[in-house]
């Protein structure tokens, strides 16, 4: 996985509560295995009208909104368990998702795959969508090291939890195989010990 520390970028906003891992990504399109290719796909029924034609009213398709951080409605990653809703994500590009709640499981593959879940106040959020709205080209800041998220435009500066174990992969680009594979000298040791 990529190292994550820092990033400051543009924003996509999506003002939806209650968008489910379906909708995020459809069902019909979880016949791979592999992560490559998922994010072609990403709210695939709200970014086309058919099977070609892309529908101009939906944000992934409006040229003024780019970034790596999404800031979803409250609920964002809920209804079932489908670890190809974060693949497809990732594989899009963004690399934080903003929201003011994530189903526990949606949260969980995100850390799992490189993308930083940020929760915050519903107030916070709803001050910044609008901003979003307004301003397509506001910057936002994400610390991981300090836990922070920060629009300085809006004089908001967010604290956000992450599990520290969690916090350490990302900032390492480590995956659970990578964690333990980075402990193998200790892991080692300890077994020499043993006897």
């Amino acid at each position: 996985m990529e190292k994550f520390t820092k990033l400051q970028s543009q924003a996509v906003p999506l003002p939806i509560s209650d968008v489910d891992t379906d909708q995020i990504i459809p069902a019909r399109f979880l016949k791979a295995t592999n992560k490559i290719g998922f994010g072609a796909n990403l709210f695939r029924d709200w970014r086309y009208l058919n099977d070609t034609e892309t529908n101009p009213d939906f944000v992934l398709n409006n040229p003024k909104y780019t970034g790596s951080i999404l800031v979803a409605g409250a609920n964002f990653g809920c209804g079932s368990s489908r670890e190809h809703a974060a693949w497809a994500i990732a594989d899009y590009g963004f690399k934080v998702v903003i929201s003011s709640f994530f189903a526990d499981i949606f949260k969980g593959n995100a850390l799992n795959n490189g993308i930083l879940p940020i929760q915050i106040s519903q107030n916070d959020l709803d001050a910044i969508l609008e901003r979003l709205e307004a301003h397509p080209d506001t910057i936002i800041e994400v610390d991981l090291e300090a836990q922070k998220c920060t629009v300085d435009v809006l004089d908001i500066e967010c604290s956000f939890e992450i599990d520290p174990y969690k916090k350490y992969c990302l900032i390492n680009g480590f995956d659970d195989i990578d964690f333990l594979l980075s402990k193998k000298a200790e892991i080692s040791a300890f077994e020499k010990n043993i006897d």
